[in-house]
């Protein structure tokens, strides 16, 4: 009895996930459709639960205003904190500012300062980040949560392995990243325990102003095209 209960429930398991690929296919097809209209953008990651009056929250509104008068437009994932903080420097700068929101329990909702047009909500973590590797032409790493790690460490993975173009990663903050990256060189990193190369770590910059996010970014993109990673 209980074998046959079992079995109808993975048969209802199965018909649901089929169904399911219909709706991924769904959230990939009108992401990647407004995505590319959009232009050269850079991603601005950091904590949902930055308060308006932390240092980071302004220092990201000062990056994300000089990165929009250079040229590029700012993608969010559209919540509070950093995210705000981000999309409201593209907001001032007078540049495109886009949204991927994702729906959650808690901490996210759109922040007002989302071109009312290129605002996105999505079901899929993993369509969501396709959208932030694919579309941006550098991600600019504030200060977060396990999410940011998340991003972070999934694009140096891709771009590690050949998977995507490289493109800048810039961590900004260094009290904040310093420690972590002692901790990739002490414990990745040596001669007893090689688990990366030491040309990874060069996929990486730490930085302080958002002067040096500009001329990184810059420097690259005087010799590499501005054009999808993948």
């Amino acid at each position: 009895m209980r074998k046959e209960k079992h079995k109808k429930n993975w048969n209802e398991i199965k018909a649901n996930d089929s169904w399911a690929i219909f709706k991924i296919m769904g959230e990939f097809v009108n992401g990647f459709e407004r995505m590319s209209s959009i232009g050269p953008c850079v991603t601005i990651f950091g904590s949902a639960r930055t308060k308006p009056n932390d240092k980071y929250y302004d220092l990201a509104v000062r990056i994300a205003q000089k990165i929009t008068k250079h040229g590029y437009g700012i993608i969010t994932g559209g919540g509070p904190g950093i995210m705000e903080a981000g999309n409201k420097g593209a907001h001032l700068a007078g540049g495109t500012s886009v949204g991927l929101n994702i729906d959650l329990p808690f901490e996210q909702h759109d922040n007002p300062y989302i071109d009312s047009d290129k605002s996105m909500d999505f079901d899929y973590f993993f369509v969501r980040k396709v959208m932030f590797v694919k579309y941006s032409q550098g991600f600019v790493v504030m200060p977060g949560g396990f999410g940011t790690l998340d991003e972070l460490f999934e694009a140096i993975t891709l771009i590690q392995t050949n998977k995507i173009d490289q493109f800048p990663i810039i961590l900004v903050g260094t009290e904040f990243w310093g420690g972590l990256m002692d901790w990739i060189r002490k414990a990745l990193l040596t001669k007893k325990n090689s688990n990366i190369s030491a040309s990874d770590l060069e996929l990486i910059h730490l930085v302080d102003t958002a002067e040096e996010v500009i001329v990184i970014l810059d420097k690259f993109y005087e010799k590499v095209n501005l054009s999808p990673n993948f």
